[in-house]
């Protein structure tokens, strides 16, 4: 076989082994397994170990190899790589936001939200778009050469991908260790006799820093892109354009990345990333706030210490260590399983977390929950707690992995799961667990608002066979009720007539209260004030619901469905048949009047005397409509203290935006 067929064979194998290598790191999407890949990696080692001269160092047989190093060398930044300012509040943040505005008077300041991975700066140069050197942060002015074992980081291309490659560019990132990689490794070295190590950062810090690559591979370290630093011709002038440019070169950046075009919908956005944490498998100590353009960043600047155009907006971690007793299953009204894992009772930011949520079967998989695990809990920023990892070297010795159940654990019903999601159902609509929670729901404020039935009582009602459906509760008495543990005259007699106060509710509370999927008590409200009856919303075709605003076709194919099912059908008939309150007044724009008659009306921040669902009231009380987004549409915005996104998109929109006051003056006319 001729040579240059052979040389052709290699640089075809490098290619697809390269394209597989970003599918998997930056796209999270493989589409050939494991045993595939190493296939080739195995047939590229070969043709290379008989030809040798044609093996080159962007080739993927050579990310670990070579000898160790003597000592690390120093590396001057072109580009200095300062520090950044940190912040611990959403006061601080906005008024980050705020000087950030001064500095550019006039401008729209377009924002982009990172993941603050709790890993290593390092910086990547590319030459002609291979892997030329790399570097530690240091001093933000000098750092070490560590190129030797970023070679062995799998996220790291030796060589980019595509023709938009400059001629030099320095890509900047961190670099990171998983948990469960963590718990691998320890588990290893416990018997081995080592030490262990003890967090993924410092395990990252000190495993870039070693003299031999091969050693530095054993860590299983991982990169992620989070900016540029030094180019030469980079053919984008937007953060958010330059993150989706090396993504194309195979480069992985950091996950949940989006961009805003106004700080305060970047702000809220972090309002509720935090509640996303436990889906990563990397420690996250906070989220960085960018200016997208770099144009405006040039004019910002920096300080001797770090860049005005970007924040970190850090929330404190507590983390404790405690034991796994018991995993549980419990199933929701919808039938949606939910594993709870019961812990020793352990103290975390002032309060004792005794149980912790794990989600769903991925979770438990991905982590390996066992009971009689040790793991780590943490509480980011005070909020609900979540596994960090198990500590797998402390595993008891015959400690089983978990098996998630085939059948529900109530009604021994066969589950099934989401098609394309993550969530294992019990389809069995009479499942005792589901008509318990179903119930307690239909009970709750939002719904019925039935005072005294809470949990304990809602299942009590359906283990004693006293209530199959919703309607069933229209049917109880004191006698009935008082055959129940612990139920006295008195309490029997409130109950019975909360449950008959409950039938004058309306339409509105009660869609919400029949555990529709989709459909919350906005949607509720929604549906009711258009259509005004029951009957008049079961005639409605399925394009008739998707047609009303904030309903869609998602939410239409949800009521559509269930309203002409053969058990809506039948749950409906039987509460008409209670005599419940099926109707709702329509919106009085449609009967010409009220004061609001013909408005929308959207309502943001905190008001002096009323609460939003009372100001939400009031405006559907004066015949408005009260909106839950901005829009072309919508007339009036009612902005109180710390109005947020939506103040913004109003101004941008030409929405007339009023204050409470003005708002109590446009109801009296």
């Amino acid at each position: 076989m001729a040579k240059k067929s052979i040389a052709d064979q290699i640089e075809a194998l490098r290619r697809e082994i390269r394209e597989h290598d970003r599918r998997y790191h930056v796209e999270n999407a493989p589409i050939i397994s494991d045993l595939e890949y190493d296939k080739r990696v195995n047939a590229l080692k070969e043709l290379e170990a008989a030809h040798p001269e044609l093996i080159t160092p962007d080739s993927p047989t050579q990310r670990v190899g070579g000898e160790p190093i003597s000592a690390l060398a120093n590396v001057q930044h072109r580009v200095p790589m300062l520090s950044m300012d940190n912040t611990y509040s959403v006061e601080e943040l906005e008024k980050f936001g705020e000087r950030t505005a001064k500095l550019l008077p006039g401008e729209e300041i377009a924002w982009v939200v990172e993941l603050k991975i709790d890993g290593v700066a390092v910086a990547l140069t590319y030459e002609q778009g291979v892997l030329a050197q790399a570097a530690t942060r240091g001093t933000g002015q000098v750092g070490d050469d560590i190129t030797h074992n970023m070679r062995t980081v799998k996220g790291v291309p030796l060589r980019l991908l595509g023709d938009e490659v400059p001629p030099t560019v320095e890509i900047r990132g961190e670099v990171y260790m998983t948990n469960s990689d963590l718990a691998d490794i320890n588990a290893r070295r416990q018997v081995e006799g080592l030490d262990l190590y003890a967090n993924p950062r410092n395990t990252a810090a000190g495993g870039i820093k070693l003299l031999d690559p091969k050693q530095s591979a054993e860590r299983k370290l991982r990169f992620y892109c989070h900016g540029v630093g030094y180019d030469e011709g980079l053919p984008v002038r937007t953060h958010w354009e330059f993150l989706k440019l090396v993504q194309q070169w195979g480069v992985p950046v950091t996950p949940l990345a989006k961009r805003f075009d106004s700080f305060a919908a970047a702000v809220e956005h972090c309002q509720h990333v935090v509640g996303q944490l436990h889906e990563f498998d990397f420690e996250v100590d906070g989220l960085v706030l960018k200016v997208d353009s770099f144009d405006q960043r040039a004019k910002l600047g920096a300080t001797s210490k770090a860049p005005r155009w970007l924040v970190a907006y850090k929330f404190e971690k507590y983390e404790a260590t405690t034991k796994v007793n018991d995993i549980f299953i419990t199933v929701g009204k919808s039938g949606a399983l939910t594993p709870t894992a019961e812990l020793e009772p352990v103290q975390i930011a002032g309060t004792s977390v005794s149980r912790v949520g794990l989600h769903n079967v991925e979770e438990i998989a991905r982590k390996d929950i066992r009971v009689g695990d040790t793991i780590v809990v943490e509480k980011a920023g005070k909020i609900i707690p979540h596994v960090v990892r198990v500590e797998k070297h402390l595993r008891p010795e015959g400690a089983l992995e978990f098996v998630y159940p085939t059948h529900c654990p109530v009604c021994k019903t066969k589950l099934e799961k989401d098609e394309g999601g993550v969530f294992i159902r019990c389809p069995n609509f009479t499942c005792p667990a589901q008509l318990g929670e179903r119930l307690l729901y239909f009970a709750g404020r939002s719904a019925m608002d039935i005072e005294g039935l809470g949990e304990k009582l809602a299942y009590q009602l359906v283990e004693n066979g006293l209530v199959h459906d919703f309607a069933d509760l229209y049917e109880l008495t004191e006698e009935k009720l008082m055959e129940l543990e612990r139920m006295g005259k008195k309490s029997a007699e409130k109950l019975v007539a909360n449950i008959g106060a409950s039938k004058s509710r309306g339409l509105a509370r009660l869609l919400n209260a029949l555990c529709i999927r989709h459909v919350g008590a906005r949607v509720a409200t929604t549906l009711a004030e258009h259509f005004g009856s029951m009957d008049d919303l079961q005639a409605a075709s399925e394009e008739d619901l998707s047609n009303v605003e904030e309903v869609g076709p998602v939410i239409a194919e949800s009521v559509h469905s269930f309203l002409h099912s053969e058990r809506g059908e039948r749950a409906v008939q039987k509460l008409k048949n209670a005599d419940l309150d099926m109707t709702s007044p329509k919106k009085a724009a449609l009967a010409g009047g009220g004061s609001l008659a013909g408005l929308t009306i959207v309502v943001t921040g905190t008001l002096a005397n009323f609460k939003r669902e009372e100001i939400e009231a009031m405006i559907v009380d004066n015949g408005g409509r009260a909106g839950s987004s901005i829009s072309k549409k919508t007339d009036y915005l009612v902005a109180g203290e710390n109005a947020g996104t939506k103040l913004d998109k109003a101004t941008k929109l030409g929405v007339r935006i009023i204050s409470q006051a003005e708002f109590e003056r446009l109801i009296q006319g």
